[in-house]
């Protein structure tokens, strides 16, 4: 990990950087039910965007990098890695991604149009 942020650090400025804070049952939720019609390469998602027909419903695949397996694996790396991350990226905003994704990117669009301050005096 180390590396990575001496790369980042050394080639990259970020403006803006968002932690979205969401419960790994809720992530286990939204990324297992997601499948893509192979015919249209229209997205869906199980329970919150189901496929109109059963006809495509019955071509639907599911990304292997979405099997439970896989976030699994992907979660963990990341609460391994997160206090590093939150450490270099000091300034970033954490929010609660737990909620609708309207909502969310209303609160991130929010604290970049209008930022609060970095320290209050």
């Amino acid at each position: 990990m180390t590396t990575l942020l001496n790369v980042l650090s050394q080639s990259h400025t970020m403006g803006w950087v968002f932690f979205l804070n969401v419960p790994f049952d809720s992530i286990i939720e939204r990324l297992t039910l997601r499948r893509t019609d192979p015919v249209t390469g229209e997205r869906y998602h199980l329970m919150y965007k189901p496929p109109p027909t059963t006809e495509i419903q019955a071509r639907l695949l599911q990304s292997p990098k979405d099997s439970e397996e896989q976030i699994k694996l992907r979660t963990d790396l990341f609460y391994r890695n997160a206090a590093e991350l939150e450490e270099f990226y000091g300034q970033a905003i954490t929010l609660n991604g737990d909620q609708d994704p309207y909502t969310v990117f209303e609160y991130i669009e929010s604290g970049i149009i209008n930022p609060l301050p970095r320290k209050v005096p």
